[in-house]
């Protein structure tokens, strides 16, 4: 998709109040310490946006750390919560170039919302409390971490001086915004400045950047922002890195797994970049990257009646360490970095970090460690981590180490989904099978044990160098939510692309001469069939070539030519 520059459209100047606002963000709230109520929201902007008892009271608490956590100063991390109601689409052809365009990963969570923190926490001897206890939250159904993560970064130190009227202008400067197409360079107007960003789509080749080579001279951009999701997944890492290949398999699987931290941003930063970990697959479990005892959903994720639920919950609480005894893996990190790996010579493949297991957990025990039985199915990358821990000795910087870990993670996912594809591919019915005058053959079913035999012989042992039991691997992946997930929406574009190759194959028949020998009844049920076809894809259920959709529009009326005039007129009608 071509990479051009994008300014507000003219035209937007003729939708509805607030409409480019709300396909960037929810609403903006700020959350303070009312010393008779607690944590309470002080107002929210755009005035007129409504969120329900629950959703305040998930705001509130997710918007302040927990007081074990000690943050003094400024803070920022995220969170997601449930909505009360499935969003509501004000631009449905924006959603369908989103959909077809965009990583899934990047799309919008209709289900869900995710808060963007900046907390801010500092002495105060005018206050009766003492301390200055205020958050700026930005509520959106986008998981953009990064892209929010700067905007909040922007937009509440100035709150903090100025107050309301600083929201109000920032609201309407979002207002202004062109819609977030993927493959667009984007220019936003922010608080006099202009920030440039691009949103990525399916077709980016993975570790290519598209904003580092425009001319900062000649370009209106305050600030460019080169990635709008992407993590550090080296300072996440860091404390478990003998246990990159357990920590992949566990999400992969959607394992039930609990993140103990000392901050709402660490726990929030490491639940983030354990789903990334297994781009390009779309992690499809619920994720909590900050998780508190009053969300409304803590019950539900903490029953001891039956087995933990397929979630990734990052914590800071203590309490959760007596709380989530039962749950079959835990990671816990300490607020100090970067463990000791073997001393001067540090070796990712013998370390001192150590699997423990769960019940071992202790509430005062604040060592990193990784709390689990789970047995893996795949052998560590033995080459890979030597080489990575000689990037440790050398001293590489943080962000070099974070593309080693995401370019290792790519190849490891990606020799994963290469049989799935493959199998799946198998499945589609022969081009030359799709007769115009017939209905659209099915897809054959997915049949795991005929998947895992085509494993044992053209499996990721052709692209990995990682060994293991990857058909045992398989067997449970294919009882995960992950492959429910991946397994619908493969099904869904499969079957779409069957109905688009029997349109193709219905506009190049010669369908004159075959109503020559048809009944009127035989050629009006065709006509009626061809329009309900045309406006699937009019309505862009269906995707064919521009040609090909003039060719069926000509087909309606070269079939209609050979009905009487009476039933033509009838059929012209709507």
């Amino acid at each position: 998709m071509e990479n051009e520059l994008i300014e507000p459209d003219e035209n937007e100047g003729k939708t509805l109040p607030w409409d480019q606002f709300s396909e960037w963000l929810h609403c903006i709230a700020v959350v303070t310490f009312d010393l008779e109520l607690g944590q309470a929201m002080e107002f929210v902007y755009p005035k007129h946006i409504e969120l329900s008892d629950t959703e305040r009271t998930n705001i509130c608490y997710l918007a302040f750390p927990d007081s074990n956590s000690g943050c003094m100063g400024d803070t920022q991390y995220c969170f997601r919560i449930r909505r009360s109601k499935l969003a509501k689409s004000h631009k449905p052809e924006v959603d369908r170039i989103q959909n077809k365009n965009c990583p899934v990963m990047l799309l919008k969570d209709k289900t869900h919302f995710y808060g963007y923190v900046y907390f801010r926490q500092v002495r105060d001897k005018t206050l009766k409390r003492g301390y200055f206890q205020k958050s700026v939250v930005l509520l959106s159904s986008l998981p953009y971490f990064n892209f929010f993560k700067d905007i909040v970064d922007i937009i509440a130190p100035e709150y903090f001086d100025n107050r309301e009227p600083c929201l109000e202008a920032v609201c309407h400067d979002i207002d202004q915004w062109p819609c977030p197409i993927p493959g667009k360079t984007l220019s936003l107007p922010l608080m006099g400045m202009v920030l440039q960003v691009r949103i990525p789509t399916k077709q980016d080749k993975p570790g290519t950047t598209f904003l580092d080579n425009i001319d900062k001279k000649t370009s209106l951009a305050s600030l460019t922002l080169s990635s709008i999701n992407e993590v550090d997944l080296f300072e996440s890492f860091q404390q478990i890195l003998p246990h990159l290949h357990l920590i992949w398999e566990l999400i992969l699987l959607g394992e039930p797994l609990v993140v103990m931290a000392t901050s709402p941003t660490l726990c929030a930063s490491t639940v983030l970049a354990f789903i990334s970990s297994i781009s390009p697959l779309r992690y499809q479990c619920d994720y909590r990257p900050y998780f508190t005892i009053h969300d409304s959903e803590f019950k539900e994720y903490t029953t001891k009646i039956q087995d933990p639920p397929h979630v990734l919950l990052g914590v800071t609480n203590p309490f959760f360490a007596k709380t989530f005894q039962n749950w079959p893996h835990v990671v816990r990190l300490s607020g100090v970095g970067l463990p000791n790996y073997g001393g001067s010579n540090p070796s990712l493949l013998n370390s001192d970090v150590k699997l423990k297991k769960v019940t071992k957990l202790k509430a005062l025990d604040q060592k990193a460690g990784v709390f689990t039985k789970y047995k893996t199915f795949l052998k560590k990358d033995k080459m890979f981590l030597k080489n990575f821990t000689k990037g440790l000795v050398s001293k590489q910087s943080s962000r070099v180490q974070s593309n080693q870990l995401k370019r290792h993670f790519l190849e490891l996912t990606q020799s994963f989904v290469i049989p799935l594809e493959r199998y799946m591919a198998s499945l589609m019915p022969l081009q030359k099978n799709i007769s115009a005058l017939r209905a659209p053959p099915s897809i054959r079913p997915f049949r795991p044990e005929e998947f895992l035999q085509m494993v044992e012989s053209n499996g990721p042992q052709l692209t990995s160098g990682t060994k293991g039991d990857w058909t045992g691997l398989y067997r449970q992946f294919l009882r995960s939510p992950n492959f429910q997930h991946w397994h619908i929406q493969r099904r869904l574009e499969m079957e779409a692309k069957v109905m688009s190759l029997h349109l193709v194959a219905l506009s190049e028949m010669d369908l004159r001469s075959w109503c020559g020998s048809k009944s009127e009844v035989e050629v009006v049920d065709v006509v009626l069939r061809l329009k309900q076809k045309v406006s699937l894809v009019n309505e862009h259920k269906i995707e064919v070539s521009e040609k090909t959709l003039e060719k069926l529009n000509s087909q309606l009326t070269t079939i209609k030519e050979t009905l009487p005039p009476d039933l033509q007129t009838i059929l012209s009608k709507d």
